[in-house]
């Protein structure tokens, strides 16, 4: 707990209404999670703003506002010009820097960042380092989970993470870094080490309207990466050498580059790679060594998840031929390229593929090695960008035998109109829409013979189903495993 004097020692654009010095038990922007003695941050977003609940939050002992207009109110009001950006500020504050005690690895990137905070997670478990993980699935705090509500959550929840993790001695946390949360400022005050780029593809154009939009929003990870060089701490930028983003990331950042890749020449390369259904052999080559490396994770895009995430512990100080030996002992993330094996003579795999780039890099790894028909069940969701939908459609068709296309979490749009903007892509005849995912894979499952390979995109590790304004239980992996008994 602090004071708020405390708390606005390091905030210098301010007017204070209401003069007073409670002390401050927690910072929320949540109205519904106001507990006694928080100081409460009005935020004023696209649907709502949060300015006309200060009654409320008061009432549920909020003992200091934050605002950007003056509100009616009994207890402090600090008056800024912007109140995502003073958020942040406060939290870090509140919480004594934490990040400044953690060597901090951001990981940002349109596909990829998920596999590569478990592969980086994995890899200084197994050179006795401790280890906090926040991503899309959950939050882990030495293998301790904890639920999280977006891909990179708001600052007072990251700097109270970032605090228990200090708290538990982790020596190592590693977060995927959303453009969401670079464009919204949730990350400002996070003092990241390394930051990691995988690729950029189209997504989240609803949001950011065009791809150079896109572009800048991750580009922000390097910018704000530091601008010094004699710190304790040193900065690593982390670059994809064969996506073209990289250019632009190369100029952005003052941090020292390490550079990745399989096509251009870079500082960590893999060479001779081979794709089986059983896993991926190639030769990994770093400015000290050469290594053979086999693993369980399957596909080229596996290859660069790998890569990136080795680079980063490289810079990290990791020993190499340890980060080798983790590496092929790993056997995947939840929902990625998760096989789904039921005793069936065919295969059945579920990936959280959904932009053309991750479907069409699935897709193609999925053909390298299947041995009958390629079916793949794919959908796109409701309310989010979608001009990627005819895309999708056509890379489901062009690579494989059968696409069916299905409803994923079409969320408060029709999914009849979200499968007609996907077969506006393709040839009449070339495809199979059916509405009902449930249906649609016991469909896929139904029609299939010995080595074929189903693929179903877009959900991975979700285990629920958004329809409406409703969330169902709802999971690819049990789906499938379910039908293939049935069917058995």
């Amino acid at each position: 707990m602090k004071k708020l004097n405390e708390l606005l020692e390091h905030l210098f654009v301010y007017q204070l209404k209401n003069e007073g010095n409670p002390e401050i038990t927690g910072i929320e922007m949540d109205s519904r999670n106001v507990e006694k003695g928080n100081l409460f941050v009005c935020i004023k977003g696209a649907n709502f703003d949060s300015h006309e609940y200060v009654d409320d939050v008061v009432k549920r002992g909020a003992s200091v506002i934050v605002a950007e207009k003056m509100v009616e109110t009994s207890v402090p009001v600090i008056l800024v010009r912007d109140s995502r950006h003073t958020l942040a500020v406060l939290s870090d504050q509140f919480y004594d820097h934490p990040t400044h005690r953690l060597q901090l690895i951001g990981v940002t990137g349109t596909n990829g960042k998920t596999t590569i905070t478990h592969i980086l997670d994995k890899m200084f478990q197994e050179q006795n380092q401790r280890t906090g993980v926040i991503g899309t699935i959950e939050m882990r705090i030495n293998n301790q989970t904890y639920p999280v509500t977006n891909t990179t959550p708001e600052a007072p929840f990251l700097q109270k993470a970032f605090a228990k993790m200090v708290d538990e001695k982790v020596d190592g946390a590693f977060m995927e870094v959303s453009s969401h949360a670079l464009e919204m400022g949730r990350v400002r005050g996070c003092d990241f080490d390394i930051a990691v780029f995988t690729n950029l593809s189209q997504d989240h154009l609803d949001y950011h309207k065009t791809m150079e939009q896109y572009l800048q929003a991750k580009g922000l990870l390097f910018s704000q990466l530091g601008n010094t060089y004699g710190n304790k701490k040193k900065k690593v930028a982390v670059l994809n050498e064969d996506d073209a983003a990289t250019v632009k990331y190369k100029k952005l950042t003052a941090a020292q580059i390490m550079t990745y890749g399989i096509e251009n020449n870079s500082d960590v390369m893999a060479k001779e790679i081979s794709i089986t259904g059983r896993g991926t052999t190639f030769q990994l080559h770093t400015l000290k060594d050469t290594y053979e490396i086999q693993m369980k994770l399957i596909g080229k895009f596996s290859v660069y998840n790998v890569l990136a995430a080795i680079t980063a512990g490289i810079a990290a100080g990791l020993d190499e031929q340890k980060m080798v030996e983790s590496v092929e002992r790993l056997e995947g993330v939840p929902g990625r390229f998760e096989v789904v094996d039921a005793g069936q003579p065919y295969t059945v795999i579920v990936d959280y593929a959904h932009t053309p780039d991750s479907l069409e890099n699935v897709l193609t790894t999925v053909n390298e090695f299947a041995e009958g028909n390629v079916s793949v069940i794919v959908g796109c969701g409701g309310d989010r960008d979608r001009t990627k939908r005819p895309m999708m459609a056509k890379i489901a068709v062009d690579n494989s035998d059968l696409a069916i296309f299905t409803s994923d979490n079409p969320r408060t749009e029709d999914p009849r109109l979200i499968l007609k903007d996907m077969e506006s892509g393709v040839d009449e005849g070339s495809y199979t829409s059916i509405i009902d995912r449930k249906a649609a894979i016991e469909y896929a499952i139904e029609n299939a013979e010995e080595n074929d390979v189903i693929l179903i995109a877009g959900k991975g590790h979700e285990t629920y189903q958004i329809i409406g304004n409703n969330t169902i239980d709802f999971d690819d992996r049990e789906i499938a495993r379910e039908t293939i008994k049935k069917h058995n």
